[in-house]
């Protein structure tokens, strides 16, 4: 209910106190003195109804056919429920009315800003607590921050929920969720509109995934810019819903670092920093890579050490002869590559996540990559290799320095050639 005003109020009270008496009848004082008195009473009450309100929402629901009229209050309770599906404790639900509008009222007695999400579902969902992350233009929730005591007025779209969520007088904390909203949607757009729906073949795998990379970056980003603790988990937890941070690791370990320094004792922040923890990373830019025994083709099982000993660049390459997207990198980038820069140091050592060794030598002579040396322990992904590096997804790849330091990870195509070609010419 719209808020009156003072002046309002009073003379809302005193017309509805006036009763229409024939030209001759004469108005009782006493009686009109009641009727006052009754209506301001009302009135008064209806106004703290509507003070209550402690979150008040109109929904358009013109596109709302297939959704249901109601609109579920939800409490992410740790770090990794934020975003997430089936998780989240639903605290209330209320009916949307004809007009759009319903309010929450008497929400619970937090003692400090706590992260809600408000979340509509389409018919037949049986879940209240169902998050969609697919497409920030039709996502089917919100998160905002409700500060104790706080009256927060939202309008939205109830079929573009998420995009279209919009909060009069934000405070800075929730301007703060408005603004990364924005970035989310345009980095939606501009980075994976099209390819979620539409995978292409294998080959474009390293560009989707370059893709991925960026999109989640400019979250990331947001939450390195932004001095609000909420926000910034929000856009840690929109970055990688699913929870997988193999990809960002280093963009994750510093943000880790930064929250640590900032709020120590805040249990979000330490299970951030559970996350982030360079034993639950891959190895980072910047770090050594353990001392490894690689079972190569040969037969021979040699250590890191020696594959590293008179070189300046090795690329520690991880691939599989099924791999369509490692089997063109080996023809198209790693050939050239190798080629240009061997006789100047630079060294190519390929781990195959084989189960097959026909497959395995098959793929390594048709794509010309008998030039370097290959290992595999021949078990498939399931390898003591990639538990060593904390690897679960390919292609990988680390270029080293003589010392066996991460110089850059990860870097596929031209950017892959263009690092090597820059770091070798300075050697």
């Amino acid at each position: 209910m719209k808020k009156l005003s003072w002046n309002r109020l009073v003379l809302y009270a005193v017309l509805m106190s006036f009763v229409i008496k024939s030209s001759e009848e004469i108005v009782n004082f006493m009686h009109m003195k009641n009727v006052l008195k009754f209506t301001l009473l009302f009135v008064l009450m209806m106004q703290s109804c509507s003070e209550n309100a402690e979150l008040s929402v109109t929904i358009d629901l013109d596109a709302g056919a297939d959704w249901k009229p109601t609109v579920y209050l939800i409490q992410p309770e740790k770090f990794d429920n934020v975003a997430q599906s089936f998780v989240g404790k639903v605290l209330d639900s209320a009916q949307v009315s004809k007009n759009g509008h319903f309010e929450f009222i008497n929400l619970p007695a937090y003692e400090e800003p706590v992260l809600l999400e408000l979340a509509v579902q389409r018919k037949g969902e049986k879940y209240p607590n169902r998050l969609t992350n697919e497409n920030p233009k039709t996502d089917n929730y919100f998160p905002l921050i409700y500060q104790p005591g706080s009256q927060i007025r939202i309008e939205a779209d109830i079929a573009h929920f998420q995009s279209t969520f919009a909060i009069e007088e934000p405070s800075a904390t929730n301007k703060a969720l408005l603004q990364l909203r924005d970035i989310r949607l345009e980095a939606y757009e501009r980075y994976l509109a099209g390819q979620m729906e539409n995978h292409g073949v294998d080959e474009d795998l390293l560009q989707r995934e370059k893709n991925l990379y960026n999109f989640k970056k400019e979250l990331i980003d947001f939450s390195d810019s932004t001095a609000k603790l909420l926000p910034a988990m929000v856009a840690l937890r929109w970055a990688s819903p699913e929870g997988n941070y193999e990809r960002v690791a280093e963009l994750v370990y510093k943000q880790s670092e930064k929250w640590n320094a900032l709020y120590p004792e805040h249990a979000w922040v330490k299970e951030l920093a559970t996350v982030a923890d360079k034993r639950n990373l891959p190895i980072l830019v910047g770090d050594l890579i353990p001392e490894t025994q690689f079972p190569m083709k040969d037969g021979v099982t040699t250590s890191l050490q020696t594959l590293l000993e008179n070189q300046k660049m090795v690329l520690l390459d991880v691939w599989a002869s099924w791999c369509a997207p490692c089997r063109v990198e080996n023809r198209n980038v790693l050939v050239p590559l190798w080629e240009e820069h061997h006789e100047n140091g630079f060294q190519i050592v390929a781990y195959g996540l084989e189960s097959s060794e026909k497959a395995w030598s098959n793929a390594i002579t048709k794509d010309g990559a008998h030039r370097w040396l290959h290992a595999s322990h021949l078990q498939g992904d399931q390898n003591p290799f990639m538990d060593a590096l904390r690897l679960t997804t390919i292609p990988a790849n680390f270029l080293l320095d003589e010392k066996g330091r991460v110089l850059a990870k990860n870097l596929h195509g031209d950017d892959l050639a263009n690092f090597v070609d820059k770091y070798m010419s300075k050697k």
